[in-house]
């Protein structure tokens, strides 16, 4: 096979892992301009194998842990991997000896050095997928938003640099959006989470508002816990605020993928408090009914 035709395929598989595991947000969605897709698509196929292996409950910490060491070495490789030419006489492709045949490192190698993305960037995801795999409790407020700084702002980053933007105004402002969308994230999946043992509640804001864990395993979402949530959505709609700007400091098509991000992040948040955050009995989540509402959303947007 010819590496060009190697590349698309690897680009396709990718692409086809993003739908597969699309629920809530635009993930290389048909509103993303065409040509960043396939860059979006092996950014997300990289993030979400990663977080695979770190929620993997078949493995030990320390094989999950192997993994994703496994998987970081790969991408330091993936981002040095030269091509030689457009192939031999018989048409094969020309592969640098350290070259990765697994079609996601194929796909982020062209995409780390064509957009010339920074490696810290991914480097910090494996950083707090390793986080939680060996962290399940968080004291205070600043340590989750310092996990969330690892965990999702690099994706808005690396959004932007396909972009072709690098604006430090930007930057801040897709950080909190990003964050405030790890949030809502986390208060969606609080049962979920629960169920393996990991809670994104600071320690210290149980303790102020007089909840207690062993209400989650009853599946109780008691009203001192209610009171909790509310504390959680403040900060978190505090965050979607904060980083509103950046749905309007890009153009054309990525101006409206932006909107509707926020716009499903938000939704999220409403349904919580609809349902007096009793994630336990209805986990709030993005269905087809919710699009034409954010569709008209993000058109209107003020």
């Amino acid at each position: 096979m010819s590496h060009d035709a190697a590349l698309s395929l690897a680009y396709a598989q990718c692409e086809r892992r993003a739908r597969e595991h699309y629920e809530n947000f635009p993930v290389a969605s048909r509103l993303l301009p065409v040509a960043m897709r396939p860059h979006i698509a092996a950014i997300y196929a990289f993030a979400r194998t990663a977080d695979d292996f770190a929620d993997e409950p078949g493995l030990a910490p320390a094989e999950r842990l192997r993994l994703l060491d496994d998987w970081g070495r790969r991408l330091t490789r993936s981002a040095e991997l030269q091509f030689g030419g457009s192939g031999d006489s018989d048409g094969a492709t020309k592969v640098a000896p350290y070259g990765d045949p697994d079609p996601v490192f194929l796909a982020l190698g062209r995409t780390i050095r064509e957009c010339r993305l920074p490696i810290g960037l991914f480097e910090d995801l494996l950083s707090a997928f390793r986080q939680d795999v060996t962290t399940t409790r968080y004291e205070n407020w600043t340590s989750v938003l310092d996990y969330c700084r690892r965990s999702a702002n690099p994706v808005g980053r690396l959004v932007l640099r396909v972009a072709g933007y690098d604006d430090p105004k930007l930057d801040t402002q897709s950080d909190a959006v990003c964050t405030a969308l790890q949030l809502a994230n986390f208060w969606q999946d609080l049962g979920r989470d629960w169920a393996i043992g990991r809670l994104y509640v600071p320690r210290e804001d149980l303790v102020t508002g007089g909840a207690r864990e062993e209400d989650l395993t009853a599946g109780n979402m008691t009203p001192e816990w209610r009171r909790v949530m509310q504390m959680m959505v403040r900060r978190t709609r505090a965050l979607f605020a904060a980083g509103r700007g950046v749905c309007d400091g890009v153009s054309g098509r990525l101006k409206f993928e932006l909107r509707l991000t926020w716009l499903g992040g938000s939704r999220i948040l409403d349904k919580l408090e609809r349902h007096g955050f009793d994630v336990f009995n209805q986990r709030p989540s993005i269905g087809a009914r919710d699009l034409p509402g954010l569709l008209r959303d993000a058109v209107l947007w003020r």
